[in-house]
């Protein structure tokens, strides 16, 4: 699944264009390496965000193409 999707299906960017803008800031990596909006994310990956002065380091647990609102958070695990 491609990694602007990604974010937005697990919920941990709310949109879709906010994601790609991020990645195309360089403010998004995926295993230590900057990653473009197009980067394919698989089980295992991390992926590191950066808000402002805060950074969000995330393991991915699971890809799917569509999930409730509710089951999101069990797509990813804080680190």
């Amino acid at each position: 699944m491609r990694l602007d999707k990604y974010l937005k299906v697990s919920r941990i960017i709310k949109r879709r264009t906010v994601a790609n803008e991020a990645c195309d800031a360089g403010r998004v990596m995926i295993n230590g390496r900057p990653a473009k909006a197009s980067a394919n994310v698989a089980e295992g990956d991390i992926i590191e965000i950066q808000f402002g002065n805060k950074n969000v380091k995330v393991e991915v647990l699971d890809v799917k193409e569509t999930v409730k609102k509710d089951e999101a958070g069990e797509m990813f695990k804080y680190l």
